[in-house]
């Protein structure tokens, strides 16, 4: 019997593979050392305070530069075409599957047949990404999305959206037409969970572009949705809508939004159940008076806070420091309280911590706890 071969199946060079995640490159980037990882992989190694290259163990410029490796990204898009278009490929020619999804005359079953391979096939490859938005495809995705009563083909639906949101040049075209509608409907009505996590996930993936930050926070029911998927949802829906929180809430009026939706108490009452992602979105509204101001009239917030500076990941401990640091200049009464809870003492032991962000915040806060208003 004839083995089929897939993209799941097929050998890959070991130059495709990422040095730190050892997984296939989907947007490689080059480091000032000369290696190259991948875009995702690296930036959790920078988000971690590292400041030199993972395989040489340089020292990298600050700050570092990533610069996008086309050369390689074009090498294996068409390594990967190359080969699941092989003879022995048990999988639907890709121009005949965008005619069928494109098709209006196509069933809802045959469109699904159709976005289930696409979502296989372009997971990796960037042509066929670009051949999707292209062909007008992007329209027909987007009314599966809305399909009522279809829940697997919304479901996959939001996962080929996902893919084709994966390249730079896409986020843009996206929300261009008319992706936001579609995405908020699913984010606050799909009919299941995984439709209302996905959602939530395309959105952080089409904030990335700065502008579509604006956009996005402008509908009237963007962020509404994400904090009201953080307050009912399950564990994945509250993860992945923290997530495209704190994704949108880097764009300052989005910050605002956010407060008036009443994100401050579902963030910190997320944070006492367990999801450490809150405390990034809460040190976000913190930059911003109204978010402060809701933060100082919760009552439990700053123990919150000190629980994770005690108990909470190195990132975690990073954005409650800068949370309560935020907090101790705006309000005496605050500061006081972090006293009370020891936050003086801990902050003493982190100014030796191995993590640069957590040093320098914790030498803030134990500055702000020496002056004038804590004394």
């Amino acid at each position: 019997m004839a083995t089929t071969t897939n993209a799941t199946t097929t050998h890959y060079p070991d130059d495709f593979k990422c040095p730190i995640s050892l997984e296939i490159m989907s947007e490689p980037v080059i480091l000032s050392s000369g290696h190259t990882f991948d875009r995702s992989s690296i930036q959790r190694w920078l988000d971690a305070g590292h400041r030199t290259c993972p395989i040489s163990k340089l020292p990298l410029s600050d700050p570092p530069s990533l610069i996008p490796n086309h050369a390689l990204r074009s090498l294996i898009s068409s390594y990967t075409t190359l080969n699941l278009s092989k003879p022995n490929q048990n999988r639907g020619d890709p121009e005949t599957l965008i005619s069928n999804l494109t098709s209006k005359s196509s069933s809802p079953e045959a469109k699904l047949v159709s976005i289930e391979q696409l979502c296989q096939l372009s997971k990796r490859d960037f042509e066929l990404r670009k051949r999707l938005t292209e062909s007008g495809a992007v329209a027909a995705v987007l009314a599966c999305i809305s399909r009522k009563n279809y829940i697997t083909l919304q479901e996959k639906a939001l996962k080929l959206l996902l893919n084709l949101s994966l390249d730079d040049d896409n986020k843009v075209g996206l929300v261009a037409e008319g992706a936001i509608c579609s995405i908020i409907a699913a984010l606050c009505g799909g009919e299941s969970a995984d439709c209302r996590a996905t959602a939530a996930t395309v959105l952080t993936s089409l904030a990335v572009v700065e502008v579509n930050k604006a956009t996005i926070g402008a509908y009237p029911f963007a962020i509404r949705g994400l904090v009201t998927l953080l307050r009912e949802g399950g564990g994945r829906e509250r993860k992945e809508a923290a997530t495209a929180l704190y994704a949108l809430c880097s764009f300052p009026d989005n910050r605002r939004r956010a407060v008036e939706c009443g994100a401050v108490e579902i963030l910190v009452i997320s944070l006492n159940s367990g999801l450490e992602r809150a405390v990034e979105v809460l040190g976000l509204l913190a930059k911003c008076k109204r978010g402060r101001d809701e933060m100082v009239r919760f009552n439990g917030c700053v123990k919150s806070l000190i629980h994770v500076i005690r108990n909470g990941s190195w990132r975690g401990v990073q954005y409650a420091l800068m949370t309560l640091n935020l907090l101790c200049l705006s309000s005496e009464v605050i500061c006081m309280e972090a006293l009370k809870e020891g936050a003086f003492d801990i902050c003493l032991r982190f100014l030796d911590d191995d993590n640069e962000k957590v040093r320098r915040n914790a030498s803030s806060l134990i500055k702000v706890f020496g002056g004038a208003a804590c004394v």
